[in-house]
């Protein structure tokens, strides 16, 4: 479960046993993880789950009670975070305000004595990556909330880091700005080749951004993997109750989740594919969201599932009828997925 998806290279972050107390609770619990060079890997959980003291001791801005810490190889985890090759991007941007854009990005190279010259183009550099050229003479208070977020993680890949982390930078900003955020921290990332380790809480972005993903939950990881293997084969309860929504049944002593969109309502008359599961039950309530509906079939054998359907045809009034009406629903049995009992503590 801990391995790192480039053959040939060692891991540019390697956790073994990295654990982490704040007096009786334990934040971090002996957690073993991979990371490969360029990978834009998630950090994924609920608050309170790990993700976050996990990020700061990979920072050192945490020391590990146990465990231990290597980057590109190198056992890190007795170093300050000024001698470990990594940058780290946070939700509130810590932009200097009374600096321009140019001085924020250049700050980190002038600490460190890089020549004047090497510093203004290394930094329009990195403006020009992050789509903000010509924006470095402006203050930050000049700004929108994307922009800010830009120059910060401008002034982070300035420093040219193995490995840069990402604590919930998108987390201050509005849906909309958020998603096309998503969509340009990837192409970001791709351009640069560095490794991103990015912290979220948020399913959707993890789904949308990540190579891989670790899932956390009580200060332990329960699930790694591509997005699309989490989501369609969550191991456990915890993992597809928290990413996304999904549906757990319970049949002839199997225990096992189908998502709501891999559901189909049949038609009056219309057969099941081969092969496929049935259940018959009753509409229980009927959710019109644009798109697609939501329905909860109360099944005759015992539990409930939501379906999701797209709007393809018809309208709300169309849709809303089908309260209280008895009918079928299939799908393939390979879209279901077995899973452990739900641990304690767990919902």
């Amino acid at each position: 479960m801990t391995e790192a998806s480039t053959a040939g290279q060692p891991a540019d972050i390697r956790l073994r046993g990295l654990t982490k107390r704040f007096g009786d609770v334990v934040a971090v619990d002996g957690v073993d993880l991979d990371i490969a060079p360029g990978e834009f890997f998630t950090l994924l959980g609920p608050s309170g789950s790990g993700k976050t003291t996990t990020l700061r001791m990979i920072a050192g801005f945490e020391p590990p009670d146990q465990g231990t810490v290597e980057l590109a190889g190198h056992d890190v985890s007795a170093l300050p975070p000024y001698d470990r090759p990594v940058n780290t991007v946070f939700q509130d941007y810590a932009l200097f305000p009374h600096m321009t854009v140019q001085q924020n990005v250049e700050y980190g190279l002038m600490v460190k004595k890089v020549a004047k010259d090497e510093r203004r183009q290394r930094a329009e550099q990195a403006l020009q990556m992050v789509r903000l050229t010509g924006y470095g003479g402006r203050k930050p208070a000049q700004l929108s909330g994307g922009q800010r977020q830009r120059v910060a993680l401008a002034r982070a890949i300035v420093n040219r880091p193995r490995v840069l982390l990402l604590d919930e930078p998108l987390g201050a900003l509005d849906l909309k700005l958020r998603q096309e955020m998503q969509i340009e921290l990837k192409q970001i990332q791709q351009e640069v080749g560095i490794t991103f380790v990015y912290v979220t809480h948020d399913q959707e972005e993890a789904l949308t951004m990540s190579d891989r993903l670790a899932v956390f939950n009580e200060g332990r990881i329960e699930q790694i993997g591509p997005p699309a293997e989490v989501y369609e084969h969550p191991q456990t309860e915890f993992i597809a109750a928290f990413v996304g929504v999904s549906n757990v049944i319970e049949r002839d002593g199997s225990r096992y989740t189908v998502r709501p969109e891999k559901i189909r309502l049949l038609d009056d008359g219309a057969q099941p594919t081969a092969g496929g599961h049935v259940e018959d039950g009753l509409v229980r309530d009927v959710q019109y969201a644009g798109p697609f509906t939501r329905y909860h079939v109360t099944l005759e054998r015992g539990g409930e599932l939501q379906v999701l359907a797209q709007n393809l045809e018809g309208g709300s009034a169309q849709v809303l009828e089908a309260k209280g009406r008895r009918v079928r629903l299939t799908w393939h049995t390979e879209q279901q997925s077995e899973i452990e009992e739900a641990k304690e503590g767990t919902e």
